[in-house]
């Protein structure tokens, strides 16, 4: 049997951080957790790709961080979403949804 794919498609990553964050504002591990529960155990973010795009949000707008005591009062990094972030999770999930409708029609195709 082939082992279940889980990796990201190019581009979705931006997509999962921000709905992450669209509650609540979170640390690095706590965007990764939610990620990986959000998507029911089907994608485990690596830090190595987690931290990068999270810088490259923050200097985009769409995020701004903080430094606070995390919930086992060590130091942490607490990301939330801006305006501009909420703006572009919209835009997100609008394109996104038109990708599944445009793939789900190519596979269904005869």
């Amino acid at each position: 049997m082939r082992p279940q794919r889980t990796d990201l498609l190019r581009g979705t990553l931006d997509l999962l951080i921000l709905k992450a964050l669209h509650l609540e504002p979170l640390h690095g591990v706590g965007i990764s957790r939610r990620i990986t529960q959000i998507t029911r155990d089907a994608f485990q973010v690596s830090f190595g790709s987690l931290f990068p795009s999270l810088h490259r949000m923050e200097e985009k707008g769409w995020v701004e961080a903080e430094w606070r005591a995390s919930e086992n009062n060590r130091r942490a990094k607490y990301y939330r979403l801006t305006a501009s972030g909420r703006a572009q999770l919209k835009a997100e999930e609008r394109e996104w949804n038109q990708v599944v409708k445009i793939m789900t029609a190519a596979v269904e195709s005869a």
